[in-house]
């Protein structure tokens, strides 16, 4: 790895960790930067979960007054089908080809970046549309955690937007769920690739260092720039990329 590469992934990785402590989005930067640095898509989407998943943790961490008040049980299944989709969502990317991967990579980021764009409107929807039906709920959150498990981008959006849907209210239980699944999940995903040998360990440890670091400034930014301007910026580097990697499709 060349100087050049490890300072754009560490510094991909560095803002990465700002936005996603903001608003989410972080993968926007990460999986390109690999990419851009030779590696894999396949594995650059497998090494930038795991460059990533760490500060899901910390993030929920900040939500545990909320999280140890929810149901017990409840919070179990959640959990439950968070692993199962995780592990679900890695297997089926790597049972992918290369070529397949490589092809629907613009149509993903398009997806997610539509998602960031138009989140307000996703989530008053969602909550316009609630419906607590315990089987058809379970059965698309584990659909959701098997798309976090394959590629993960917009996955907050979509998690904030299902709880809507199944009559949640509370927007701290939401984001505190929101971060302890993609923990989960993310963690069953990153088991997943490392068995299959799949990731770039030296990019990975480089990329969770500059992430967690970034996570800490993301406070101080966050009083400099109001979400939407941050979302803004992601949505046009998602604008940006989506054409890119549709080019190269």
């Amino acid at each position: 790895m060349t100087i050049f590469e490890l300072s754009l992934l560490a510094s991909a990785s560095f803002i990465a960790g700002i936005i996603n402590s903001i608003a989410g989005g972080g993968s926007f930067l990460t999986f390109p930067a690999l990419v851009f640095t030779g590696v894999p898509t396949i594995a650059a989407n497998a090494t930038s979960a795991v460059a990533v998943f760490p500060g899901y943790l910390s993030g929920a961490l900040g939500f545990a007054k909320e999280l140890k008040e929810y149901p017990k049980s409840k919070f179990l299944l959640l959990i439950t089908l968070s692993i199962m989709g995780g592990i679900g969502g890695s297997l089926l990317l790597l049972i992918t080809p290369a070529s397949v991967f490589s092809y629907i990579i613009p149509w993903l980021l398009g997806f997610a970046t539509l998602l960031f764009a138009f989140g307000d409107f996703v989530a008053k929807w969602a909550k316009k549309n609630s419906n607590s039906n315990g089987f058809l709920g379970n059965l698309t959150t584990l659909i959701v955690c098997i798309y976090g498990g394959y590629f993960n981008g917009g996955l907050g959006i979509i998690l904030l937007a299902l709880f809507s849907t199944l009559g949640m209210r509370d927007i701290h239980l939401m984001n505190g769920l929101k971060n302890i699944m993609s923990f989960a999940l993310s963690a069953a995903s990153v088991v997943t690739f490392a068995i299959a040998g799949i990731v770039f360990w030296q990019q990975a440890i480089i990329m969770m260092i500059a992430a967690t670091i970034g996570g800490y400034f993301g406070v101080v930014v966050a009083r400099k720039l109001s979400k939407n301007t941050i979302r803004m910026i992601i949505v046009i580097i998602g604008l940006i990329m989506t054409v890119i990697f549709g080019i190269k499709a």
